[in-house]
């Protein structure tokens, strides 16, 4: 039985994350908890859907019959559960930016979330369906505020970054979903003068899609954009996060959106100079720009990829390898591990927040090389993906032979003028997709799915 993605168990609730399953979830978190902890603890949050109550109600019954004792943190942000899941197991009932006929289900120990080895053992638990615990065994249940102590660690955590934020003014789309519960009031704390858009919590995502998007976020762009829109305004940048606030896109005061990569090529140039070690390490993905290498390069430090949807194995295998992980991240979701070991779109609300009002955002940006991008998907299908990615590993780097090849994940090619390509098989879908980099990013592109083509035909 698979029941984890990526990012923990999502789909319709109907369907797929139904109570029963919430139920069999909890259940085996529960009994995973006990046998490794004793009398164990387990806090349990949800977002802001609609299901929310029913499927937290159905997780905590399944904890408490398993002997786990319940810390119920009620509505939050996502790295708020995670925060308070230090020291002990936590669950939160969110489907992140899926529509709000889904929930999903994502499982942490100590602030981080579970790997593939503890979710193989909650599936396996699950699909055994064993009996609850000896009724005098089974746990306890609490409710606990965990927002203020979350909020004050991230202000905190900020207020060694940049500089106060006295005078800046900020916009901030909620988009309904759990931000409005974190961003909004760090900010202010910082110094900010913070107007919010979407700010009301409802599972029905009223004001937009709950995924932060170009297409998304006319609303954050028109405001921005409008000179008009406030007396004396003139607003300095934007945030919008989505349902569950682990994800952060930011605006600039034209209504444009800044490239996701461009900002973590800022964050984590800012905190590789920061540090004060020998060896800092920024952990990113294989589909991450260039742009990244360059601005942690010359601020000293070096880049480490994984796979996408495994930060932690990357900052775990950069640690093994005796370097700091100063910062981590994926397009939209960073990881603060001055912080802690969760993704956190409110700290870096914050901590870019304090970089903007030492420097200016157009002074961050300034430094970063911004070559066009482009993603495409060649048709592929996954009888033949191994066989291809096999041949791909010989054919593209005869195709570039000036690259320097890295065929961890996928195959990446770097080209002396700090281009890149990487060519990926989809791990849903019947497709290989190529990623490019470059000032002629379609004609890199185009030579590259030729080879790819050509490697799909001759595949047997």
């Amino acid at each position: 039985m698979e029941l984890f993605g990526t990012a923990g168990i999502r789909g319709d609730v109907v369907t797929r994350v139904t109570p029963e399953l919430a139920l069999s979830v909890g259940r085996a978190v529960g009994m995973d908890a006990v046998a490794s902890d004793g009398r164990a603890e387990v806090v349990v949050g949800r977002d802001g859907r609609t299901s929310g109550p029913a499927l937290a109600s159905a997780v905590e019954a399944g904890l408490e019959s398993a002997g786990a004792d319940v810390h119920r943190v009620g509505v939050v942000p996502t790295p708020a559960l995670a925060f308070a899941s230090r020291g002990r197991r936590g669950i939160m009932l969110t489907a992140s930016h899926n529509p709000p006929t889904d929930n999903g289900i994502k499982v942490f120990v100590d602030g981080e979330e579970y790997d593939r080895t503890l979710e193989r053992g909650v599936e396996e638990r699950v699909a055994s369906d064993p009996d609850s615990a000896p009724w005098d065994q089974w746990g306890d249940s609490e409710s606990v505020d965990v927002l203020p102590d979350y909020r004050n660690a991230v202000i905190d955590y900020a207020r060694d970054h940049g500089a106060d934020a006295d005078g800046l003014n900020i916009v901030v789309d909620c988009g309904n979903g759990m931000s409005a519960l974190g961003t909004p009031q760090v900010l202010r704390e910082l110094g900010a003068r913070v107007v919010t858009l979407n700010g009301q919590v409802d599972g029905h995502f009223p004001g937009r899609e709950s995924k932060p998007t170009p297409e998304t976020l006319t609303d954050l762009r028109a405001f921005l954009a409008d000179d008009e829109t406030e007396p004396g305004g003139d607003f300095d940048f934007g945030i919008a996060h989505d349902g569950d606030s682990d994800r952060i896109v930011i605006v600039g005061p034209d209504g444009d959106v800044i490239h996701e990569d461009t900002v973590v090529a800022i964050v984590a140039e800012h905190f590789v100079r920061d540090s004060d070690a020998d060896d800092p390490v920024v952990v990113t993905t294989p589909n991450a720009s260039g742009r990244i290498d360059e601005r942690v390069r010359e601020a000293g430090g070096r880049v480490e990829r994984v796979r996408l949807g495994a930060l932690h194995e990357g900052i775990a295998a950069a640690r093994e390898d005796g370097g700091d992980v100063v910062f981590a991240a994926e397009p939209w979701k960073h990881i603060h591990p001055g912080l802690g070991g969760w993704i956190d779109g409110v700290a870096s609300a914050a901590v870019l927040t304090r970089l903007v009002a030492e420097s200016g955002l157009d002074a961050l940006r300034e430094p970063v090389t911004e070559r066009p991008y482009r993603k495409v998907s060649v048709s592929c299908p996954d009888e033949k993906k191994q066989a291809v990615m096999a041949s791909l590993e010989t054919t593209l780097p005869d195709a570039f032979p000036d690259a320097d090849v890295d065929t961890e994940h996928g195959v990446r090619l770097e080209l002396p003028d700090a281009s890149w390509v990487l060519v990926r098989p989809s791990g849903t879908e019947p497709y290989v997709r190529v990623y490019a980099e470059a000032d002629d990013v379609d004609a890199l592109v185009g030579e590259a799915s030729d080879v790819v083509e050509a490697a799909i035909e001759s595949a047997d």
